[in-house]
């Protein structure tokens, strides 16, 4: 790399961003009963966290990988995502995911339940690649929303509803 190079230089083949966050939006679907979940994370950042912990290559992509990209990705968040619904972990399952524009968003949902009056979340995505992480959730319940933004190597939240 030449001396004074910019990031521009660097990541030629990718837009590079000076910020390393992700957003977390939690909704109770008071329909269905179920919490619904979308993760949004820059994908060359998801893609070299995922590169990180499991040592494999990664291209989120690319349409023929996407069946194998699918395993990486969902056990990913099933190691860096956990919501608990007063008080019991509510088991997440995963639904897909899809690229938009320079971001991956990745979409959970709960099996039904009853009520939300609290939420507890422990988020660390990212966290295994950057100090900096900024991870931001937002959580809407019956229409309420709050937010909150977690700076590396905070974790956790809770809200009540």
């Amino acid at each position: 790399m030449a001396v004074g190079a910019g990031p521009s230089e660097i990541r030629a083949e990718s837009p590079w961003h000076p910020i390393h966050v992700s957003t977390t939006n939690i909704s109770f679907n008071k329909e269905d009963h179920k919490l619904e979940v979308i993760c949004t994370i820059f994908t060359d950042d998801f893609e070299a966290a995922l590169v990180k912990q499991y040592g494999k290559k990664t291209d989120l992509t690319k349409t023929e990988l996407h069946a194998v990209m699918d395993v990486l990705v969902k056990n990913y968040l099933a190691a860096h995502l956990q919501i608990k619904v007063s008080p019991a972990v509510l088991p997440l399952n995963y639904v897909g995911f899809e690229i938009n524009k320079e971001a991956t968003d990745v979409y959970l949902e709960s099996d039904k339940i009853n009520e939300v009056r609290k939420i507890s979340v422990d988020v660390s995505l990212l966290h295994n690649l950057f100090d900096d992480q900024i991870n931001i959730v937002h959580i809407t319940v019956n229409g309420v929303r709050k937010s909150e933004k977690l700076d590396y190597p905070d974790t956790k939240i809770s809200q009540n509803f």
